[in-house]
């Protein structure tokens, strides 16, 4: 396989139809090489239109190229900001967003794979990133931060918990999949001021329901 040709093919077929048309990501694309952060096993899928499985017990994956560079465009990350991730995955969107960021807390439920993010991370050079293995499905407390510019959800909620309005600084950015299957809505919420938020839908997907998510209650008073 010509990696640097199907490196190419993925951004040009797969994300840029996606409306993922701002340079600085697409070219971030060519600089942080996904293909070091997918599984030995799926390295030939590495660029393909695919969710692909990660290590673990909980059957996570990867989400596929074009809804995590749409995610990352939509984040619009800045140098001076901090971001939170909840579910670390590979360390594949980590690695994104810390190009971009001052500094990530990316948080995994799952041990093993929060420390095969953290091998990826360091084995690529990454230092401004710390992974952080916990249950981030109300948000995260246990740090230096306790409020974040940016907050990126890789998982799919049914609804957004008050608490990561919360931990989101005025004129910060959510990225999260809501919903559940088989509608779930791809979304930007915004702290405008105060208790004000502002929610922008960017497309319908599916993704897998973030781990560690209290069931819901279906029962009626």
């Amino acid at each position: 396989m010509n990696i640097e040709q199907a490196r190419f093919n993925m951004i040009e077929q797969q994300i840029r139809p996606w409306n993922v048309l701002e340079l600085d990501v697409l070219n971030l694309l060519t600089v942080v090489r996904r293909e070091e952060f997918v599984p030995a096993a799926y390295r030939s899928l590495a660029f393909s239109d695919t969710e692909i499985p990660l290590p673990g017990d909980g059957g996570e994956s990867m989400l596929s190229p074009k809804v995590e560079a749409r995610l990352l465009q939509e984040a619009a990350v800045k140098k001076h900001e901090s971001v939170l991730e909840i579910g670390s995955g590979s360390g594949y969107m980590a690695a994104l967003l810390a190009h971009k960021a001052r500094h990530v807390v990316t948080v995994e439920i799952d041990a093993q794979l929060a420390a095969f993010a953290e091998k990826n991370l360091s084995a690529y050079g990454v230092r401004n990133v710390e992974v952080v293995e916990g249950n981030g499905a109300q948000g995260w407390l246990e740090g230096k931060e306790t409020t974040y510019d940016v907050i990126i959800i890789s998982g799919s909620l049914a609804t957004l918990p008050v608490t990561f309005l919360e931990q989101l600084n005025v004129g910060g950015r959510i990225v999260a999949i809501i919903g559940e299957a088989p509608v779930m809505t791809a979304q930007v919420i915004t702290h405008v001021s105060g208790a004000a938020y502002d929610t922008r839908n960017l497309f319908e997907t599916s993704a897998r329901p973030l781990r560690g998510v209290a069931p819901r209650s279906h029962f009626k008073f």
